[in-house]
C-alpha cells in the first residue's frame, strides 16, 4: 500500500491520513541519535502494511540525516529483525 507519508517536524513523528484515520510514527531526537518510540495504526487500518511503510519512512529519513536509531518500540524492534539492509542504523 503506497501512502502519502508527511514528515511533522514540529511533533516529531512521521504521519499519513488513511481513510480518514491518522497513523503515525513517533520520535525523540537525541544528538546524533534517533529513537523510534511509538508507531500507531487505528485498528481499522491494521494488517495493510501502513505501520511498515511509516517504519520505513523514518528510518530512511534517519539514514539520510546521519542519525543512529534507538529502537524503543517493539513494532520497530521485530521490523529491524526482519531487515538486515536496515541493520547498519541501529544503534
Amino acid at each position: 500500500m503506497a501512502c502519502n507519508i508527511k514528515h511533522n517536524n514540529q511533533q516529531q513523528r512521521f504521519e499519513t491520513l488513511v481513510d480518514d484515520l491518522l497513523c503515525v510514527i513517533d520520535y525523540e531526537l537525541h544528538d546524533l541519535s534517533l529513537s523510534l518510540t511509538h508507531v500507531q495504526v487505528p485498528k481499522p487500518l491494521e494488517g495493510r502494511g501502513i505501520a511498515g511503510e511509516l517504519t520505513r519512512a523514518a528510518l530512511d529519513w534517519a539514514r539520510t540525516e546521519n542519525y543512529r536509531v534507538i529502537p524503543v518500540c517493539p513494532y520497530v524492534k521485530a521490523w529491524l529483525g526482519r531487515r538486515p539492509d536496515y541493520q547498519d542504523l541501529v544503534s
